[in-house]
């Protein structure tokens, strides 16, 4: 039997290769986790919905809060309590110290941009948002969209005087690796309506 010898560059590209494969089931593997994540989610939200029990205490917030839509862009996810990387990777996080939905003030949300807050990049003024928490629902109008640095934290300053929503995400949209700015959508609750009783 005779051996051949590999020259460096059979030898990189093998390596090039092994990464990319390990590269697309990781992202296989997220996508996959997300989805039945969110669907399991979906399933006991309306379910719990459907039986009306009560929002969880701020001490329980480690479950879900509730579901985000946003129709015409085709949104729909899971709200849930936080903004860490096991949180985010799954759901749209509510971010610690601002309004909870039905609370005054101002309810600040967040989502990576190439998952869940993807469609944000068409956003428009005057889209309809809607938060669905288990006794009621929360619709906005967006007003507003901006781009920040990730250190300005005003656009989260509570808004005492009317019910706001304030989308985070990062931008640009289509950057590889960690981006530089944040990309903001504000939006003013319209209306709110009550879980009707069977």
């Amino acid at each position: 039997m005779r051996l051949t010898r590999r020259s460096p560059l059979q030898l990189i590209a093998r390596l090039l290769l092994i990464a990319g494969v390990l590269a697309m089931g990781f992202t296989a593997w997220s996508y996959i986790a997300r989805y039945a994540w969110q669907t399991y989610e979906n399933r006991q939200f309306d379910r719990s919905r459907l039986h009306a029990e009560p929002l969880p205490s701020a001490a329980a917030l480690q479950s879900v809060i509730g579901k985000i839509t946003i129709p015409r862009l085709g949104i729909s996810a899971i709200l849930k309590e936080g903004v860490g990387r096991r949180t985010l990777n799954l759901a749209v996080g509510h971010i610690p110290s601002t309004a909870l939905p039905g609370q005054p003030g101002n309810v600040g949300v967040a989502a990576h941009r190439d998952n869940l807050f993807r469609g944000l990049k068409d956003i428009r003024q005057d889209d309809s948002i809607t938060l669905t928490t288990r006794d009621n629902t929360y619709v906005y109008r967006v007003t507003s969209t901006k781009v920040v640095a990730p250190t300005d934290v005003s656009v989260l300053d509570a808004s005492p005087d009317e019910n706001t929503l304030t989308l985070v995400t990062c931008y640009p949209f289509y950057f590889v690796g960690n981006a530089p700015k944040r990309f903001i959508v504000r939006a003013l609750q319209v209306e709110q309506l009550a879980l009707v009783q069977p």
